[in-house]
């Protein structure tokens, strides 16, 4: 049990997928302006991540590993990975539609974020079990939440500072999302 706690722990904190590894960025830009859109979002990646864990999992364990075909995995995967998102997306319209607008163009790209395919990469790649995998992709999904959420409060901040002409926008979002991943590092030393 301590090594799921572990598991969880460090893809939430030290792996974390937007602040670590550098994926998912698109809509950690695109979608912190606000909280709400942030949460959102970060809930409807932590719900794909889990689902598409818990169909590519067996898929690549008992489908394409003894049939020879694990080179198929990205492309399996990304298939798997894109039915979720267009049960989210077919869900948030109907019953979330002020959500469904503010998330606008990042809803679908959730198909083609890195960090839900990374995750179910990783689970194979690092050998988890399946309990450990469905605990690496909440920890994942959690994490990206957490990432969204403190740097959507970071960007409110931003809009009342006094940041000078040349660094308004774009590098100020930068500078302050790369003091937001520094921030994180101190959680390396936590889960070696």
């Amino acid at each position: 049990m301590k090594t799921l706690a572990v598991i969880l722990l460090s893809a939430m904190l030290t792996d974390n997928f937007v602040l670590s590894k550098f994926m998912g960025i698109c809509p950690f830009l695109g979608v912190s302006k606000k909280l709400d859109s942030a949460t959102g979002m970060g809930i409807a990646v932590t719900f794909v991540m889990i689902c598409a864990t818990c169909v590519t999992y067996p898929i690549h364990y008992f489908i394409l590993v003894p049939n020879n075909l694990a080179y198929l995995d990205t492309v399996v995967f990304i298939l798997v990975i894109a039915l979720f998102v267009q049960l989210v997306e077919t869900a948030m319209k109907k019953m979330l539609p002020s959500l469904y607008k503010a998330l606008g163009v990042y809803l679908p790209l959730i198909t083609t974020n890195c960090a839900v395919l990374g995750v179910t990469v990783l689970n194979i790649d690092n050998g988890f079990t399946f309990i450990q995998s469905i605990g690496n992709s909440l920890g994942g999904g959690l994490g990206f939440l957490l990432a969204l959420v403190i740097f959507s409060g970071v960007r409110k901040k931003m809009e009342y500072a006094d940041i000078p002409e040349t660094f308004k926008g774009v590098p100020a979002t930068l500078i302050a999302a790369s003091i937001v991943s520094l921030s994180f590092m101190g959680f390396s030393g936590l889960f070696s």
